[in-house]
Formats: C-alpha cells, structure tokens, sequence
C-alpha cells in the first residue's frame, strides 16, 4: 500500500484478517474459517479473494489456489486511522484520542501504558 493506500471494506478485511492470523493459506482454509465465524459460503469468500488480488492486497500462488497478503495489517491500521482521523475529527488525533479516554474508566495500568506511549512520541 502506497501513499494512496487501496480502500479495503469490511467483508475485505474479513478475509486478510484471516491471512494476518493465519499467515498463507489456500482460499479453502480462508472459506473454511469465515463459513463457521460468519456462515459465508465459499463463493463468497472466493469472490472477495478475488477482489483483494485485484486490489493488490492478495497474491495467490499455486498450488492449492495458496493466499499470501501483499498488505501489512499496520498499513491499513494507519490508514484506517487516519481516515477515522481526518473525516470525524477534523484531523485532529488528540480529538480521537480524548474520545477515546473519555469512552470508559482506564486501570491505572492502562493509564501508564499511555503515558508511556506518549513520552515516546515525545522523544523522537
């Protein structure tokens, strides 16, 4: 995924959400998982496969019709992110990030593992 990161949509993410997990597979494991997680049947899976080869997101191999993700599951996180970002927060992270906070009570655990994150951004 380049600057102009390739939009994936949910049913596209089911599916390389199986390669992150699972690593490469055949497009039978991958049918296989989301028939019992979701009740697809394999023509569905097989189609949104399909899809993500055409996207660049899937390269498929023989033999056994093998699926490798061409796509870091960080990449589409970032961009995920920063889309959420930029179309419900103005752009502005730290809107996204006291939503965040504001949504539940955090263990002070939680409380310095962010502070830990933070000050790491702050070094660099």
């Amino acid at each position: 995924m380049s600057e102009e990161t390739t939009k994936l949509f949910d049913s596209e993410l089911r599916v390389m959400n199986v390669l992150w997990k699972d690593g490469d597979v055949p497009a039978k494991h991958i049918a296989e998982v989301l028939n019992n997680e979701l009740g697809w049947n394999k023509n569905t899976t097989y189609t949104l496969i399909k899809r993500c080869m055409k996207k660049g997101a899937i390269e498929r191999t023989e033999p056994n019709f093998m699926c490798h993700a061409l796509i870091p599951k960080e990449k589409v996180q970032e961009a995920e992110t920063n889309e959420l970002i930029d179309k419900v927060y103005d752009g502005c992270a730290d809107k996204l990030f006291a939503a965040l906070l504001g949504r539940k009570k955090l263990s002070a655990e939680q409380i310095e593992k962010l502070r830990q994150i933070v000050e790491s951004y702050e070094q660099d």
